[in-house]
């Protein structure tokens, strides 16, 4: 059974950093590329990173989206099915559920989805 569960959400001041982490099983995880979205009450799920699976000659792709550009960092440790998101200079807009998905490599889809994590912004 696949599982994806994401961690290290929580509670930080604007202009704080969290870094999140999203533990693999029941997948062989370096073939997959592994994304981070995150979805705020009343709004539609939106794309924050992505990091593809290692290329034969050992490159894998980012990208980010809009909202995590210049701020937040993607990184994946496939030795042990991790993949994190470092957010810094967290902005009062980036308060939402943070989901970690993998799809395969033929898939256009995510196939697999975490439950989320929360991240908040105190004042």
């Amino acid at each position: 059974q696949v599982q994806l569960v994401e961690s290290g959400g929580g509670s930080v001041q604007a202009g704080g950093s969290l870094k999140l982490s999203c533990r693999a099983s029941g997948l062989t995880f370096s073939d997959y590329t592994t994304g981070w979205f995150r979805q705020a009450p009343g709004r539609e799920r939106e794309f924050v990173a992505r990091i593809t699976y290692s290329s034969p000659l050992g490159r894998r792709r980012v990208d980010y989206g809009e909202p995590a550009k210049g701020r937040f960092a993607i990184s994946r440790d496939d030795a042990a099915n991790m993949v994190y998101l470092q957010m810094n200079s967290l902005k009062a807009e980036d308060p939402a559920v943070y989901y970690c998905a993998s799809k395969d490599r033929i898939s256009p889809t995510y196939n697999y989805w975490g439950q989320g994590t929360q991240v908040t912004i105190s004042s």
